[in-house]
This record gives structure tokens, C-alpha cells and sequence, in this order.
């Protein structure tokens, strides 16, 4: 359940990949801390969903489909926010899809498209709010990694690197548009109870929590939670780090 941190009252914010999960609670969590959201991902059905929720928590939110692998779907996105709300302060880039297998049975396609959502995405993000962050003098642009980006996953060398990729792009753009005030952040994940650990079985899930000091798996409330700080004016000194959110399983 959202508990409201901070305050970005009148803030426009964009999620992406905000019709379940970890998006979900990111959005659910900045419209309770004031700021109006624009909920993206492809799945129009569960976005309404998750729109009407927030409005009827009192919060204002407008859903948008969209591809973020492309660039002009990206723009045109930003665009519409921009006419209806006349600005955007806080751009979340969370969507992100695994097509896990071996190297060897790996398909082209496979690699090829979680590259687009998972960095792709993020560039794409960053590259339409860049301009009108700079104009309005200030920004907040978070971007969702994983903590398999930072100690790779056997199965996953198209995930992992898609992440590792945010990780650098999030340190560039820090240091492209940090004098233009504008922080540039990620949040790496650990193991989180969301749609797909949920199908894992009680014996595999035991042992994901013994490889964590505080033996438990995340929600993804304790993503937003972190999420809303680093969209906050109080994390206005705060760019170009990625903050895990793990229980601990990965100390660097």
C-alpha cells in the first residue's frame, strides 16, 4: 500500500511499463505523493485498470499504449503529455521483458529484443524528455536495472547485458545533463515478488531467501518507495548512481 514520502505535488511524471508489478507500484506511489502520471506499457486493458485505481485513491493519472522501443511512439507520447499537462518532470523508465535460454539455443531474435525494450527503451526515454526537461531547468529521470546486471545470471546474458547497459547510459546522461539540473538515476531490483517469482516453486523460493541477509524477497513497494525519494526535490544532489534494492544479496 503507497505511504506518501514526499512531496511532488503537481509534478508530471511518466512510467513506463507501469500495468503491473513493479511499474504499478512506482505509479501508484508517485500519484500518492501528488505528481500526475502518465501510465505507458502495451497492455491498454491493464493500464485502465490501474488508472481507475488511482483515480479512485484521489490521485490523477492518464493511461497511454505505447511501444517505447520506438523512438517516434516514445516522442509522440511525450508530446501528448506535454499538450495536456504542459510539462514533464519525472520520466521512469521501468518496461523491461526477459527471453531467457542458454547462449547456444539463444535466438537473434531473442537477444534483439530485450535489447530494444530493456536499453533501447531507456534511450529512447531519455532522448524525448531531454529537451523539454531543459527547458523547464529541471528534471528527475530514473531508470529500473536489475542487480543481474551488475553480477551476471547463467540463462540471461541478454537481460544482464541489457541491463549493464543502463547502468553506463545512467552515468553518460548524469554527465550530459547535469548542468542543465537534471539527475539521472537507476534502481537495481533484487529478487521482488512480482508475476514471475510467484510461479516459482516453495523450495526455490527458500533458497533465493537464504542467499539474502534479510531473508525475505522484495515487493515492489520497496522499489517505489525508493523510486519517489529519487524523483523528489530533497534527492536534487543525488545523479548518476545506481542504488540496489536487494535485501543485501549483492554488496559492491
Amino acid at each position: 500500500m503507497p505511504v506518501k514520502c514526499c512531496n511532488l505535488t503537481d509534478k508530471v511524471a511518466i512510467v513506463t511499463g507501469a500495468s503491473r508489478g513493479i511499474g504499478e507500484a512506482i505509479a501508484k506511489q508517485l500519484s500518492s505523493c501528488g505528481a500526475k502520471i502518465i501510465l505507458i506499457a502495451r497492455n491498454s486493458d491493464q493500464l485502465v485498470a490501474v488508472k481507475e485505481t488511482i483515480i479512485s485513491n484521489g490521485g490523477i493519472a492518464e493511461s497511454m499504449a505505447g511501444d517505447v522501443s520506438n523512438l517516434n511512439s516514445f516522442s509522440e507520447i511525450v508530446t501528448n503529455t506535454i499538450d495536456k499537462w504542459g510539462r514533464i518532470d519525472i520520466l521512469v523508465n521501468n518496461a523491461g521483458i526477459a527471453r531467457d535460454n542458454i547462449i547456444m539455443r539463444m535466438k537473434e531474435d531473442d537477444w534483439d529484443s530485450v535489447m530494444n525494450i530493456n536499453l533501447k527503451g531507456c534511450f529512447n526515454g531519455i532522448k524525448s524528455v531531454a529537451r523539454p526537461m531543459i527547458k523547464n531547468k529541471a528534471g528527475r529521470i530514473i531508470n529500473i536495472t536489475s542487480v543481474v546486471g551488475q553480477i551476471g545470471n547463467a540463462g540471461q546474458s541478454n537481460y544482464a547485458a541489457s541491463k549493464a547497459g543502463i547502468m553506463g547510459l545512467t552515468k553518460s546522461m548524469a554527465k550530459e545533463l547535469g548542468s542543465r539540473n537534471i539527475t539521472v538515476n537507476a534502481v537495481a531490483p533484487g529478487y521482488i515478488t512480482t508475476d514471475m517469482t510467484n510461479e516459482l516453486n516453495d523450495e526455490v523460493k527458500e533458497q533465493l531467501k537464504s542467499s539474502i541477509p534479510l531473508g525475505r524477497l522484495g515487493t515492489p513497494d520497496d522499489v517505489a518507495n525508493l523510486v519517489c525519494f529519487l524523483a523528489s526535490d530533497e534527492a536534487g544532489y543525488i545523479t548518476g548512481q545506481t542504488f540496489n534494492v536487494d535485501g543485501g544479496m549483492v554488496m559492491i
